[in-house]
């Protein structure tokens, strides 16, 4: 076995190179006054510009991201919005702020995404919107989201928070709902420490979440300090958009980087009898934010002592999402197979952009130590 006695492998981290620190330094010392804006608009312009998408508004989050974009949808307070059962808690809590209701969907056994055959299902006479997750980068089926969504007059919020990058049927992920989300959190491919990104294609729906960010000003009554409802402010930093800036010109390389660590995994994980790894379907592009494995059931993991397994040997990972109706604040969706099947025999692994194929190995033989040894 390949020993890993000092260095730690992490599981994320963002690459920060001199572009990243000219822009930051730029923004820092001279990027205030009237100037206080000019890397967010930047990065905005720069931003919708790598999707090919009209409107982009930079946030504090990824969170606030997904409230603005349902606010701007029109959900409201008792309304229920569709959400894949496998997710971060993100996706569904700004439903709650709402007070409209998650209903929350089983997911695909191979993409880990949203059933799309149970969505019709679950929407009753509430149900406003259907929020897609593009889960650790791989993509929903988007042609039957938005097929569902049209026949019965949803509003379709694509979660493309870890999918930067990934494609479906020669469209970027990101581009093909009325609304998505971006997050630039530090684990992210691209990286401003936090923040994220609502893009749309719709100016009414751009400017509605403008006017949300703002305190509820609307620029079009050109009163200082006016507001004619309240607002939010998930307003991203000049100095984090900086970073940004620099970040989005990097993106094909930090992309093809998650790329190119992924498939040195799955040259490792190749028994398929064995494991189960993010999926590339004809027609797709993955852009593996996080590699991921899914043990057969047959191998009997025990997948937390798995994890403190390779924390003891310094290699960092992290557990797959737990079903969202799992957690206290949710009724439990046992009907929900696919999603309480997977959750415990899945981890995730590094995949940072200074990772070499030897780290690779590392993590691969101490998994394998610990199945088969």
């Amino acid at each position: 076995m390949i020993e890993n006695k000092n260095k730690r492998i992490a599981i994320t981290r963002p690459s920060i190179t001199q572009l990243e620190i000219d822009y930051v330094t730029d923004a820092i010392t001279n990027g205030w006054g009237e100037k206080c804006y000019d890397y967010i608009k930047r990065f905005e312009k720069e931003f919708a510009s790598y999707l090919g998408a009209k409107h982009a508004l930079a946030t504090a989050s990824c969170t606030g991201a997904i409230h603005l974009a349902l606010m701007a949808l029109g959900v409201k307070a008792g309304d229920e919005v569709i959400i894949p059962d496998i997710t971060w808690i993100a996706s569904a809590a700004p439903v709650l702020y709402i007070g409209a209701k998650p209903v929350l969907v089983d997911v695909l056994p191979d993409t880990w995404c949203i059933d799309t055959s149970k969505i019709e299902a679950a929407i009753t006479s509430r149900t406003k919107a259907i929020i897609a997750v593009h889960v650790y980068g791989n993509t929903a089926e988007m042609d039957k989201v938005m097929q569902i969504a049209r026949k019965h007059n949803l509003k379709v919020l694509e979660d493309a928070a870890e999918a930067l990058g990934s494609v479906y049927h020669g469209k970027k992920a990101g581009t093909m709902g009325d609304m998505a989300v971006f997050s630039f959190h530090g684990t992210k491919t691209i990286s401003t420490g936090e923040g994220g990104m609502v893009v749309t294609d719709d100016t009414s729906l751009i400017n509605r979440a403008q006017i949300l960010n703002d305190h509820g000003r609307d620029p079009k009554v050109g009163k200082t300090f006016w507001m004619a409802e309240y607002g939010y402010k998930y307003k991203i930093s000049n100095l984090q958009a900086a970073m940004g800036c620099a970040q989005i010109e990097r993106a094909d390389e930090l992309v093809e980087k998650k790329r190119e660590n992924f498939s040195w995994y799955k040259k490792l994980f190749s028994d398929s009898e064995k494991y189960q790894l993010n999926p590339e379907p004809a027609g797709t592009k993955n852009s593996y934010w996080m590699p991921t494995v899914i043990f057969d059931r047959k191998l009997n993991v025990d997948r937390d002592r798995l994890l403190i397994h390779l924390k003891e040997n310094n290699i960092d990972s992290r557990p797959f999402f737990y079903p969202l109706s799992s957690l206290p604040m949710f009724s439990k969706k046992i009907e929900n197979k696919v999603s309480y099947d997977i959750f415990d025999r899945g981890i995730n692994l590094p995949s940072h952009h200074n990772l070499h194929f030897e780290d690779v190995e590392i993590v691969y033989n101490t998994i394998a130590e610990f199945l088969f040894v």
